[in-house]
């Protein structure tokens, strides 16, 4: 009888456990040094991955080059996103997002990367 009430309170405390540890991820996705969500990050990343990481990983400004993206994040979040719309030299309008909110998720994603 010891025994399955040893089996029974291990039980619940790996179900406890697995609780927590299913609930940590959801509950630890406050806002980040950015100020967005980790879940409006991943979205931006997508976007950025799918529709700017083509150039911006081989063409200038990089993703890498730092130096050259802190003039451009001086005018703020608001004119990114305005540029990234509206189209800037070879880069299309929307830079080939399918949304405005793509836009400002992947300007979102990119601010937290080159900060």
């Amino acid at each position: 009888m010891n025994r399955n009430k040893s089996i029974l309170r291990t039980g619940v405390a790996l179900c406890a456990f697995a609780a927590v540890a299913v609930a940590v991820p959801v509950f630890g996705q406050g806002k980040t040094k950015s100020g967005s969500s980790a879940s409006e990050l991943q979205k931006g990343k997508a976007v950025f991955d799918k529709t700017c990481a083509g150039c911006h990983k081989s063409m200038s400004p990089k993703i890498t080059e730092k130096d050259k993206w802190a003039p451009i994040l001086k005018q703020g979040e608001t004119t990114m996103v305005a540029t990234v719309i509206k189209g800037k030299g070879v880069m299309p309008p929307r830079g080939g997002a399918a949304s405005d909110e793509d836009v400002r998720a992947a300007v979102k994603y990119l601010e937290s990367v080159v900060k």
